[in-house]
This record gives C-alpha cells, structure tokens and sequence, in this order.
C-alpha cells in the first residue's frame, strides 16, 4: 500500500459513508432544489468529480490487453479479478459492475474529507444533505478546498482535521455508469488489505441504515474480516502476514478506544476549561506514550503505524470507533445465522429498517 501502513488506510476509508450517501442524494434530487449558492457550489463539484473519476475507468481486460502494461500493475489487476469474483461467489457480495475497471487518477488520493470537533469534545460536527442525512464529514474532489474549510471551521472554534480518503462507494448508484472503480490510490496495497478494500465496499451496497453510521461501517468491516481471512486461508504465508498485521491494528485500536474513554471522562468532568485542556494533552501524551511502549515491548520495534498514531487529533480519534465498536456483535449474528451469508444479510436487512434503539438491542443479542 505504498507507503501507508493498514492503520493510515483505515483511517482514510474513515469518509467513505459520505460519498457513498452523497451520490445516492445527487443522483436522487436534481441540483436545482438543493438550494443556497454555497450548497450548489459544493454539490456541483461533487457530482462533477465523479463523473470525471468514472469517465477516466476503463474495464480491467482492457488494461490488461496492453503490451506496454507496467508488469506489476498488471499482477495486481489481475488479482483483482479472483479477489472480486471471490466476493460474489463465494461471499455473496453483489455480482455487478463495480470494481471491474481501473482509473489512474495520477493523484494520492480519491477524495479529500474534513471532519471537526469542539475543542473539549468528541462530538463530530456535522453536515446534512438531501435524502442521505446528515453526516459527521464533508469532502472535496480538491485538497484545497477542504483545507479552506479546515482553515473556515478552525476560525469558529472547531478542531478540523483533513485526511485524503483512497476509495469511495455510490452504494450501487453509479452501476449505469459502469460502477465503482478500482482506483491507483489503492491498487498496489498489500494482498489482503486489497481484498477487504473490495469487500468492505461491496458490503455497503448489501445493506445500510441511514441514520446509523457505527451500524453501516461496523457491518462492512466484519464482512471484510471475515472474508479476507477465508480468501487467504489457501495461502498460509499471506495470512500469517495479514493476522500479524491485523492484530496489531486491534491492539492499536483498543488503546484509541481507552483514550476516548478517558476524554469522555475529562470533558464531562465538572472541571474548568483549562483543567480539561489539561486533562486532554495529557490523555493524548498517555496514548502516545502507551503505543511506544506497546511498539517496544510486544512488537520488536514495529513502526508501521507510528506516522499514524503521532498525527491522531481530537476529531480523528472521534470518527475512529464507528468502524470498530459493533464489530463483535456483526459476527456473533453471523455465527447466529449459521455462517451463512445470505441469511446473515437478511438478518442485517431486517435490522436496518428498524429503529436505531430498537436495531442495536437486537444486534447485542447474545
């Protein structure tokens, strides 16, 4: 994955949900009706940017009918092939259009995402658009225009953080079109982190709640562990690898949950301001130092994360744990179900139409 550790590229899929809802509404309602000049302005060039990323897709046979292919794109795309008919086949994911053509988009990033908190609290700002609800992120097809944002936001008091997201999904919208492409931001990603990109995102497309971002985001995460380490158990090597990799990311991400916990203690505290500002700089001294440790003792000096860890901020920390938090109960009700795909959808279906009380009860079930 380049220079980007597994961690670094979680942390990017973070907006994905945005674009895929963001789709959903500008294919949905037309421009005109959205109102405000800054709202058309932004809505503009978000449907303008996908249509230019999907214009730029081409079908991965025919990248792969070049002579002059660089070899190694070649061998990925080519995995791609396997990988994604793997996920219909044998995971039940959507058999479509999407991830069977490749852009070169001859930049690091699909989109740019800005996401913000107070200063002494966890609680994301967020935006709302047309159908899709309101979202704890916003994104931009241009880097500069997020940091304007960032820069717009940091003047109102907020803590913005900017990030560069390597993939996003339409949620099957953008099918007509020839669907969600494999991109350069991710293709070269190390064999099973390439493997969840895909099946993270064709989960999305199985099921959503639209009022439910931990739900959504927790669902395609269980789909893709599950998945990833049926994809790899023929090649014990790889999988070793992967686990290796995927149990230090847990490790990490328990420590991030422990510091929010901790935050969550300090900014509810009856403390003054500047008894919290403390309380916070501390809490993020204690992660960093914990990680170093836990990086020393346990992993013989493993520092794939580091550049991860030492840039977390309030908001970062923040849009962390819808990914992670209801993981575990995703797979106990793919147990409950038998370990089969098609009722453990259904299942998932069925709960997404209810209310959110009501849906995360019955997820907890034991």
């Amino acid at each position: 994955m380049t220079t980007m550790s597994a961690m670094s590229s979680a942390l990017m899929r973070r907006g994905r949900r945005h674009w895929r809802l963001l789709l959903t509404a500008l294919l949905a309602v037309p421009l005109v009706v959205l109102g405000g000049c800054a709202q058309l302005g932004y809505y503009g060039q978000s449907l303008s940017g996908h249509l230019s990323l999907v214009r730029s897709a081409q079908p991965v046979d025919d990248w792969l009918a070049r002579e002059d292919l660089d070899p190694e794109l070649r061998q990925r795309l080519v995995l791609t092939k396997s990988i994604r008919d793997y996920a219909s086949v044998e995971l039940k994911l959507p058999d479509n259009d999407s991830y069977r053509r490749y852009a070169d988009l001859k930049r690091g990033a699909a989109v740019w995402n800005v996401v913000a908190t107070p200063e002494l609290s966890l609680q994301l700002k967020t935006w709302c658009y047309p159908i899709m609800g309101c979202a704890g992120y916003r994104g931009y097809f241009k880097p500069e225009a997020a940091r304007e944002l960032a820069q717009e936001l940091r003047r109102e008091g907020y803590e913005p953080y900017v990030y560069g997201v390597p993939a996003y999904s339409s949620l099957g919208w953008s099918n007509w079109m020839g669907g969600d492409p494999l991109l350069n931001t991710f293709i070269r990603y190390p064999e099973g982190q390439l493997a969840r990109m895909i099946f993270h995102e064709l989960a999305h497309q199985v099921a959503y709640a639209s009022d439910d971002t931990t739900f959504n985001e927790s669902f395609a995460t269980a789909v893709e562990q599950i998945g990833v380490t049926r994809w790899l158990s023929a090649r014990p090597e790889a999988l070793r690898e992967d686990e290796q990799s995927r149990a230090r990311q847990d490790q990490v991400q328990a420590l991030l949950k422990t510091t929010r916990d901790r935050l969550r203690e300090v900014f509810q505290s009856t403390a003054s301001d500047d008894e919290k500002r403390a309380g916070k700089a501390e809490a993020l001294a204690t992660m960093r130092a914990d990680y170093e440790r836990m990086k020393r003792e346990q992993w013989g000096g493993d520092a794939r994360f580091d550049r991860w860890v030492q840039g977390l901020t309030l908001p970062a920390l923040a849009i962390q744990g819808s990914y992670t938090d209801l993981v575990p109960d995703f797979i106990r009700l793919f147990e409950r179900e038998g370990s089969d795909w098609v009722r453990f959808y259904a299942e998932v279906k069925r709960l997404a139409k209810l209310p959110k009380d009501e849906r995360r009860a019955a997820l907890a079930r034991r």
